[in-house]
């Protein structure tokens, strides 16, 4: 159980998350971070007690560093992951993997050609409901699987880079519906490849600051024809939806992650309550130990864990690059009116 030095690429919303999700892993800790400007990496530095440094290659150069988190922009992830690999450490890379599957195909060849571990962040299918959804399906409790549907949604991105088409490289259906894919196939089993998409989406709110579609509603269709739905919203009111419902020939189970048993009537703030809250008085729902209900303990402990027994993680790029071609067909969709083929990169950058 050697210690391992982190490299903490980002120091927005999601970084913090992820270091949050280290602190209860013996012997890993931040040794170095950054993230754009310098009053904020400083700030998290200073909050985490690691090191802030100027550049993404300094942070992956740096020999305290065992294993590059990158938590940054979409538009970021393969310039990152291209540092951590020249310079032989291991990475984890937030959600979407890359903004279109020819990125994460090249994020990939990457890490296998550098022989580094890779994994990939998802932190959905890592909440301790969605395990226990999963258990209970494997166990034959509710029968064959035969749907399986998600909806996630809040109010909009809280940050400007999400709603930048060139940076983001996708709206509603890249940001959230990436969960519902691979929760969907944790679900059916990742052996059963995806065989099509049909997705509808469009900007029906946010039209004075993005193209991007801020609502989208996309079909996945597997190879033995079994479909899962996920339907996700930047315009919905009232704080952060999570769902997720599964449906067999004998039963059926329904998790909602941010339910929670916690109310209350405040007549004043109370400071942070939970993600993309809208109101800070009047009826609230706070979320207590939002990391661990988010899936981020979880995740950051399998991939810690991984990494010091020399194992492959339970996500890796293999899957990010799975979710992002079933994304870029969602978006061909969109476009053809049509059921759209799944096609996955290779990891040279060239298709299939």
């Amino acid at each position: 159980m050697g210690d391992v030095g982190i490299g903490m690429l980002g120091s927005g919303f999601i970084g913090e998350f992820h270091t949050q999700g280290l602190r209860y892993i013996e012997g890993a800790r931040v040794v170095a971070n950054w993230g754009a400007g310098t009053e904020r990496r400083e700030a998290f530095g200073a909050r985490f007690g690691s090191r802030p440094l100027g550049s993404i290659d300094a942070v992956c150069a740096d020999p305290n560093v065992d294993l590059v988190v990158v938590s940054l922009p979409n538009h970021l992830h393969l310039e990152a992951v291209r540092s951590a690999a020249r310079n032989g450490k291991g990475v984890a890379c937030t959600k979407p993997l890359g903004r279109n599957g020819d990125e994460a195909a090249e994020m990939l060849r990457l890490v296998r050609e550098a022989g580094v571990f890779h994994a990939y962040l998802e932190n959905v299918v890592f909440n301790a409901e969605m395990i226990r959804m999963r258990e209970m399906i494997e166990a034959g409790a509710i029968g064959r699987l035969t749907t399986f549907r998600a909806r996630e949604g809040h109010s909009g991105p809280h940050a400007a880079h999400f709603w930048d088409a060139d940076l983001a490289g996708g709206g509603a259906l890249l940001d959230m519906a990436s969960h519902g894919a691979e929760a969907a196939r944790a679900m059916f089993g990742k052996d059963l490849p995806v065989r099509d998409v049909f997705a509808w989406g469009d900007t029906l709110v946010h039209g004075g600051r993005t193209r991007l579609e801020d609502n989208a509603v996309m079909l996945i269709r597997f190879e033995d024809g079994r479909v899962a739905t996920m339907d996700v919203s930047w315009s919905s009111k009232g704080g952060l939806e999570s769902r997720f419902e599964a449906y067999g020939e004998g039963g059926k189970i329904i998790q909602d992650v941010i339910s929670s048993p916690l109310r209350a009537f405040i007549e004043r703030p109370a400071g942070y309550l939970g993600e993309k809250v809208d109101a800070d008085t009047g009826w609230v729902y706070p979320v207590p130990n939002e990391t661990y209900a988010h899936g981020h303990d979880a995740m950051m402990a399998d991939v810690v864990s991984a990494f010091r027994e020399g194992r492959q993680p339970q996500e890796t790029f293999e899957d990010g690059l799975v979710v992002n071609s079933i994304l870029d067909a969602a978006y061909s969709s969109i476009q053809s009116g049509q059921w759209e083929a799944v096609v996955v990169p290779t990891a040279t950058g060239a298709r299939a």
